[in-house]
Order: structure tokens, then sequence, then C-alpha cells
């Protein structure tokens, strides 16, 4: 079944954030007609740090190239102990420094000689999943579903993603739900909207 559109108001931008425990595992994959294939991700696995990163990754860094930032992150890695600030390479400086306040932390690759795989039926342990499709980041939340809605591309990186996997996953069972597509942040001056909402947290989770 695809993915789903995000629709308007449904509460994914946040004025805080659900804490989290430490070592929030993901993956981060690619579609495989009904089913995906990607890689594990040990730390900081949950929406308000992963989204931003890709977001910013494919709008600046791959320049929209979803072909190869999917062989980037995917296909040519062994796996991802985290996803870090090297993602943010070409960004505006006022992109950067809000989503990278503390300075650079780049993605460190996991160790050992095999790729750490993850299929559609090997999720176990997983809190999170990210599928890189051409319309958007499908945002899964494990263990409660195995589909979510669709973060289209266009989506502003510096937008706070909320972290309640019950939201994400009710979201999953929403049908006919119009894709929300907001302008690219090209004022990029321009800080957050969202009021009240939370610094991002340095320490690994």
């Amino acid at each position: 079944m695809p993915a789903k559109p995000l629709g308007p108001g449904m509460q994914l931008l946040t004025t805080s954030s659900l804490e989290t425990p430490l070592s929030t595992r993901s993956f981060i994959g690619r579609p495989n007609g009904p089913t995906f294939t990607g890689v594990y991700v040990h730390w900081d696995g949950y929406p308000s740090n992963q989204l931003p990163l890709l977001l910013a990754a494919f709008t600046y860094k791959f320049r929209r190239d979803l072909n190869a930032m999917t062989a980037h992150l995917v296909d040519d890695a062994p796996g991802w102990s985290f996803l870090g600030t090297d993602l943010l390479d070409d960004a505006p400086e006022a992109i950067r420094l809000e989503l990278a306040p503390r300075g650079d932390d780049p993605s460190e690759p996991t160790g050992g000689p095999e790729r750490q795989i993850v299929t559609t039926e090997s999720t176990s342990g997983l809190a999170w999943g990210y599928v890189l499709r051409p319309a958007g980041i499908e945002v899964i939340s494990l263990p409660y579903a195995s589909q979510g809605p669709l973060v289209d591309w266009n989506v502003d990186p510096r937008a706070h993603f909320n972290n309640d996997p019950f939201i994400w996953s009710s979201l999953a069972e929403t049908r006919g739900a119009p894709r929300i597509t907001p302008a690219p942040p090209t004022p990029v001056a321009m800080p957050s909207t969202v009021p009240g909402s939370s610094p991002r947290a340095a320490a690994r989770r």
C-alpha cells in the first residue's frame, strides 16, 4: 500500500518534543516495490533530529538528486552510528546555524565488515524508519505501524517535528489526505516560526 501524504492540520509541527530514550534506533531506506530495503542507524532516530537533516541534505548537499542521496545514505553505506552535520554541506549559513548550533558533528558510519541491512521483515528493536521516496520521506513509527505518512521534500528543514510515535502511526491510517506542500525555504535568513519550540538536543539519543 503506498505511503499516505500529510494533510493540513495534522499536528506534526510541535511546540515541544517528548523525551526520547537513549539509543533511539532507526533505519534509512529506499523503496523496493511495496516494501523497502535500508541500513541501520543507531543514535538519534527520532523525527525532530532525522527529518531536518534529510530535508536539508536533499535540497543542498545533493541538489535534489534523490539517486545520489540514496546511494550515499543507503546503497553505499554499511550502516550509521548517527547522521550528522555533513548532511548540511552547501546549506545556507542561517540553516546550518539553526540545525547545528553547536558546530560540526559529521555522520559516523558503523564499524565492522558487514553491512547492517534492514528490510520490511527485520525491523524488530527499531523505533523509526525513514524511506526516501520520490515524493518525500515516508516516516514509519515502529513498531506501531508498517507504513507511514509522507513528508514532502519541500518542507522547510527548520521546522520542528513531533516525536510522538502515536501521532505518526495514526496518520498512517488516515486515507485520502491531501499532500502538504509548503514553499521551499527561500528566505533563508528567517528563523523557524514555530512558537515556543525547544532547542535541538546535542546528546546522542
